[in-house]
C-alpha cells in the first residue's frame, strides 16, 4: 500500500483545496491529511484563520479523499508523522519548492503546481476570499505572494505590468492565473492590489484603483507631491476606500507596544531616540530609493517625538560608493538621531532613552519582535512577540475588511496628516541638501 501525506490549514475551504487533496489522493492508495492546529497556526505566523479546527477537519472529511486526518501541532511533526505512519510520499504546494527537499531522506517529496483558473466569482461568493493582484515594473514581488499565503481570506490572482514580457514572466514565476498589460482589465479581476511600480507612476495607478473601488496597498508614495498624496487620501476617505502605504514596521504588534511603553511615561520623559537603518531588507523600501529611506526615518522620528520636529541632514559618499546619511531631529521633548547606509556597516540597534530608564531593541529594530526595558532601580523587563516573514502579512491583514464591515474598511496605523507632514519634511530635507 502506497501512503501519501499532505498538510494545510484548509481555512475557508475552496476548490483549490479540493483539487490538491484530489491530486494527492491520486498519487497513492492511502491519504493522510494533516490539518494545522490553532496554536501551531499562530506559532508559524498564519494570521486571521476564520474557521475553527473542527470545521476545517469537517470540510476535509466531506471531500471523501482523506483516509486519515491528523492535527499538526508543532514544528518538526512532519518527520515524526512520516516515520510513524510509514509514509511513502509527502505532497507540498509548488510555492514551497526546495524548502522540503531535506525530507527526501525519509520519503519521496512531490511539489504540486498551484491550481489555476479557479473561478474568481466562486472564490469570492462561496468562500468570501478576496483576490490579490500585483502591479509592478519588475519580477520582484517583495515576497507579497508568499506572505499572502499566511493570511486567510486572500488569494493571489493576477499581475499587471506595462511590459508584456514582465507580466508573462511574473505570472509564470508565481503561478498566477493572469498576466495583463491592460490596467482596467487587471483591476476588474482583483479586489486587493499591491502597487510597487516606479514612484512616478504611483499616483495614476493608485487613483484609478481607488476609483474602481479596490483595496490599495502601495510601497511608499514618495514620488507624488504633497497635494497629490492628499488628494489620494482624501478621495479614499470620502469614498470609503482603503489605502495603506507599505510600512510594515508600524503594523507589528511589538512595535506598537514599544511605542506605548516609550510614550506612556514608563521610562519617564523621552530625551533621545537613536537608531541605524540599512534599507533593502524592509518590504517596500528600495535600498536605492533614498527618498523612501529618508521618509521612513522621518516617520519613525515623528512616531516617537511628534510632528513638531526640526530636522537637519548630512550625507557623505565613501570610496566604495556607499552613501551614508545622518538624520538629526530636535523637538521640545527630545532628540532623534538616525544613521542610514546602503550597506550593513552600521549598527541596527535602537535605543530610546528617558529620564527614568531606557528601552533597547538589540538589532534590526524595523523587524521588532523583541525589546528590553531597563527602568532605573527595577529588574529588566523583556517583551517578545512572534514575528514571521518580512512584515507584509501584517499589512495585508490590516488592509482586509473586518468581519461584518464594508469591503473597503481597513486598519490604518498612520493617519494621512502625519504621512503628508512627513512627506513635506522629506522633500524639504532633499532640497536643502542638493
Amino acid at each position: 500500500m502506497k501512503k501519501v501525506i499532505t498538510y494545510g490549514t484548509f481555512d475557508l475551504f475552496h476548490q483549490g483545496h479540493y483539487n490538491i487533496l484530489k491530486r494527492a489522493k491520486e498519487l497513492g492508495d492511502y491519504l493522510i491529511v494533516g490539518v494545522t492546529g490553532e496554536t501551531y497556526d499562530i506559532e508559524r505566523g498564519k494570521l486571521s484563520v476564520r474557521d475553527s479546527l473542527v470545521k476545517r477537519i469537517e470540510n476535509v472529511q466531506k471531500t471523501g479523499f482523506a483516509d486519515l486526518i491528523i492535527v499538526e501541532e508543532y514544528l518538526g511533526q512532519k518527520i515524526q508523522d512520516i516515520i510513524k505512519y510509514d509514509v511513502d510520499v509527502l505532497v507540498v504546494g509548488s510555492d514551497w519548492i526546495g524548502k522540503f527537499d531535506h525530507m527526501r531522506k525519509y520519503c519521496e517529496v512531490v511539489y504540486l503546481e498551484r491550481t489555476k483558473n479557479i473561478s474568481s466569482t466562486q472564490l469570492r461568493e462561496s468562500s468570501k476570499i478576496l483576490q490579490l493582484g500585483v502591479s509592478t515594473d519588475t519580477l520582484n514581488d517583495d515576497d507579497i505572494i508568499m506572505e499572502s499565503k499566511y493570511v486567510s481570506g486572500i488569494h493571489p490572482e493576477a499581475v499587471y505590468s506595462e511590459e508584456a514580457s514582465v507580466a508573462k514572466a511574473f505570472a509564470e514565476q508565481f503561478e498566477l492565473d493572469k498576466g495583463l498589460t491592460d490596467y482596467d482589465a487587471f483591476l476588474d479581476t482583483v479586489d486587493v492590489i499591491y502597487i510597487r511600480n516606479h514612484r512616478d507612476k504611483k499616483y495614476r495607478l493608485i487613483k484609478r484603483a481607488l476609483e474602481k473601488e479596490k483595496i490599495v496597498i502601495s510601497t511608499p508614495i514618495v514620488g507624488a507631491n504633497a497635494e497629490e498624496v492628499r488628494d489620494l487620501y482624501d478621495y479614499a476617505a470620502e469614498n470609503g476606500r482603503a489605502l495603506i502605504e507599505c510600512l510594515p514596521t508600524f503594523y507589528l504588534q511589538a512595535f506598537v507596544q514599544l511605542l506605548w511603553n516609550a510614550k506612556g511615561n514608563l521610562i519617564g520623559d523621552l530625551l533621545y531616540v537613536k537608531n541605524g537603518f540599512w534599507p533593502g531588507d524592509l518590504a517596500g523600501i528600495d535600498e536605492d530609493d533614498f527618498r523612501a529611506n529618508l521618509y521612513f526615518s522621518v516617520l519613525t522620528a515623528e512616531e516617537f517625538l511628534g510632528k513638531d520636529i526640526d530636522f537637519t541632514m548630512e550625507t557623505v559618499s565613501a570610496a566604495n560608493n556607499e552613501d551614508f546619511c545622518v538624520l538629526l531631529g530636535k523637538s521640545g521633548s527630545g532628540i532623534y538621531l538616525s544613521e542610514i547606509s546602503k550597506q550593513r556597516s552600521i549598527s541596527s540597534r535602537m535605543e530610546i532613552i528617558g529620564t527614568d530608564g531606557v528601552i533597547i531593541i538589540p538589532d534590526e529594530w524595523w523587524y521588532t519582535g523583541y525589546f528590553e526595558m531597563h527602568k532605573n532601580g527595577e529588574p529588566v523587563k523583556r517583551y517578545s512577540w512572534n514575528f514571521e516573514g518580512n512584515g507584509l502579512r501584517y499589512i495585508i491583514m490590516s488592509a482586509l475588511p473586518k468581519p461584518g464591515t464594508a469591503a473597503t474598511s481597513s486598519d490604518i496605523r498612520i493617519p494621512p496628516e502625519e504621512i503628508i507632514n512627513a512627506l513635506n519634511k522629506t522633500s524639504e530635507l532633499i532640497k536643502k541638501n542638493r
